[in-house]
């Protein structure tokens, strides 16, 4: 079984992922990388990234990631564009099935990301990077002095709302119910800001607009009524859901899914398992965090595998 042992295999892509495959690939470990069928991640669905160092320019999601897929296999990483089905990190090699196949290695990087949760409608995906986000952090600058409106009631809601004020002229929150969800210094933070307003009792029933947002259609929750609102943006923050289903039965995870890992390393509990990018953070959530993460993972990795004699 030896000589098909993997050294490392790496199930996910995104910046985390093509990351560990660069650092993997440059230190000789001969990656195996699984990035998925829906390969690149959240930016796929981003337009402009202006926030990574090394673009002054700025740099379209999808461009950014082929860069990083071409880094990666420059340096001798092999990408499958394929989902892995089922994982067993019961025994030693790890085993990963990939739909009727079975690979083993030695160590695991798992840069599977997260998924924004989203209202459901068929408009919110045909203008995500067109007006639509879902991530205030990498998108409030492109709405200077526009009115937008942001759909949450938590904490992540109410700091989103409060970012956006930086840029915006005026936010509008948009909630279901008549109260939020988020901590009280969250709301008093939200309330006391002048460029804030809340629609309460309320959900967007349809985003209008042929290349870009241009207004919401609202529904009453209570008594059923809608109306029209122009608006230039729509932010979704109603949570992320991580990718980590297939991971369930073997790692720790906190208790909305992330990967637990040790301190600042990207060690699951299972030595030899590491974990990169939102797959594990549910704080930062940015490109270049994800990169860092799996700059870690790789150098944890090869360390792991040196401890073993590989």
């Amino acid at each position: 079984m030896s000589e098909n042992v993997e050294n490392v295999i790496i199930i996910g892509s995104g910046p985390a992922g093509y990351t560990a495959a660069i650092y993997t690939g440059r230190a000789n470990l001969n990656p195996l990388m699984f990035e998925g069928y829906m390969a690149g991640g959240q930016l796929m669905l981003t337009t402009d990234v202006e926030n990574y160092p090394g673009f002054p320019e700025g740099i379209m999601g999808p461009d950014f990631m082929m860069k990083l897929k071409e880094q990666a296999e420059r340096f001798g990483t092999r990408v499958q564009t394929r989902d892995v089905t089922a994982v067993d990190f019961s025994q030693r090699p790890f085993k990963i099935e990939v739909e009727n196949e079975t690979y083993f290695a030695n160590s695991v990087i798992i840069s599977t990301g997260a998924t924004a949760k989203l209202i459901g409608l068929e408009s919110e995906l045909r203008l995500m990077g067109h007006g639509v986000s879902a991530c205030a952090t990498c998108d409030g600058a492109f709405f200077r002095n526009k009115e937008v409106c942001i759909v949450g009631g938590g904490d992540s809601a109410m700091e989103e709302a409060n970012f956006l004020t930086r840029f915006a002229n005026k936010v509008y929150v948009i909630h279901r119910r008549d109260k939020l969800r988020a901590s009280k210094i969250m709301q008093d933070r939200t309330m006391a800001n002048p460029k804030i307003a809340f629609i309460w009792n309320s959900e967007i029933e349809e985003i209008l607009g042929d290349k870009k947002v241009s207004a919401i259609r609202l529904k009453n929750t209570v008594n059923g009524e809608t109306t029209e609102m122009p608006i230039d943006g729509v932010f979704v923050a109603i949570g992320h859901r991580p990718n980590t289903d297939l991971f369930k039965d073997y790692l720790e995870t906190d208790e909305v899914g992330y990967l637990k890992v040790e301190g600042a390393s990207s060690k699951t509990q299972i030595p030899g398992i590491f974990a990169a990018g939102d797959v594990h953070d549910p704080v930062y959530r940015q490109a270049i965090t994800a990169a860092g993460s799996g700059c870690r993972a790789a150098i944890d990795a090869e360390r792991y595998l040196e401890s073993l004699g590989h």
